[in-house]
């Protein structure tokens, strides 16, 4: 018979690579470790961990398990934080789940708004720097909610939350001031007018990556490329700094930037949305709900002339559609 203890000492040895370090931090003693998850590959049928001589992997079987055992813990733990809740006690914690550009730009403000409401709720964020990886994670029950682009065939409950709005960032003094239309200095600058140059890239391994590549396909060309960062923050930096356009989300443009922002033609967006693995908590709930409310899609640097428009939400409230379903949330 498995139990949860059993799943808490093997996500333990995997995510540690040791089983020293592992009993360490569950305050065991090594063997009492290492006879449960014997115990627990004698129960499971095979053999869950590989002992290399100076590091623990997980075999076939394990890597099968361990999804499974990371989703049991996280739900024993919305069970103890749902009856302490009910108890009239401490909320636990919230475990929050969002890629690199969400939580540089949108989830700050939110945040700062929960902490005032909610000072007894602990908020554990893990940040992915792709949106396949952000689904996995919430597949495996890494987190309890999950904010970013909306997830493709996602069962679960889904609450959109808007649009997020893209701009070009390029240098002050470059030629893309003169890419707007009939002299502008604010107006929307064609991405087929920068077919040419050289842009400040995303690493693969960064979703943006894609969004730029596709952006650029649907005018015409592939961007080439002056430099790639891993660093979604460093992208506006970079491009202001003269090494090529970048195209990066409103919300990440720091106050007092200095570059020079303009809004693409045609215009460069992606719905964001808020989901779980199933009908969420109350706290979860709870969360959603204030984030849907205190969002804002669009800020201030790209909600005038330069970047003018407004997408959906922009002002902070949610937007909705026929076509998500928002089962669980309302």
């Amino acid at each position: 018979m498995t139990t949860l203890r059993q799943f808490e000492y093997l996500v333990t040895v995997v995510d540690t690579g040791s089983f020293t370090r592992a009993a360490e931090l569950l305050h065991v003693t090594q063997p009492a470790l290492s006879h449960q998850v014997r115990a627990l590959e004698r129960a499971l049928g095979g053999p869950l961990l590989e002992r290399l001589p100076r590091a623990v992997r997980p075999t076939p079987m394990g890597r099968a398990v361990l999804p499974h055992a990371r989703a049991a813990l996280a739900d024993a733990e919305r069970l103890r934080a749902a009856a302490l809740g009910a108890a009239g006690l401490a909320c636990g914690e919230l475990e929050l789940a969002t890629v690199y550009s969400v939580s540089l730009g949108l989830l700050p403000p939110v945040l700062r708004a929960w902490r005032a409401a909610h000072p007894e709720v602990r908020i554990r964020l893990r940040e992915f720097a792709h949106t396949e990886d952000l689904r996995a994670a919430m597949t495996a029950g890494q987190a309890d909610v999950a904010v970013g682009p909306l997830p493709t065939g996602w069962e679960g409950p889904i609450r959109e939350l808007g649009e997020e709005e893209f701009v070009l960032v390029l240098p002050s003094d470059g030629p893309g001031k003169q890419a707007g239309r009939e002299g502008q200095d604010d107006a929307p600058v064609p991405l087929a007018a920068l077919a040419g140059r050289d842009w400040v890239h995303y690493a693969p391994g960064n979703g943006l990556a894609d969004v730029l590549d596709a952006a650029c396909a649907a005018a015409g060309f592939r961007p080439g490329v002056a430099v790639r960062t891993e660093q979604t923050a460093a992208a506006p930096l970079l491009a202001a700094a003269g090494l090529g356009p970048a195209l990066v989300p409103a919300n990440i443009v720091p106050p007092g930037f200095d570059g020079l922002v303009r809004r693409p033609e045609p215009p460069v967006r992606r719905p964001l949305v808020a989901y779980t693995r199933s009908r969420p908590d109350a706290l979860t709930t709870a969360f959603v709900e204030l984030l849907a409310h205190r969002v804002r899609l669009l800020p201030d640097i790209a909600a005038g002339g330069a970047a003018g428009g407004s997408a959906g939400g922009s002002a902070g409230g949610p937007a909705g559609s026929a076509d998500v379903p928002t089962d669980g949330f309302s």
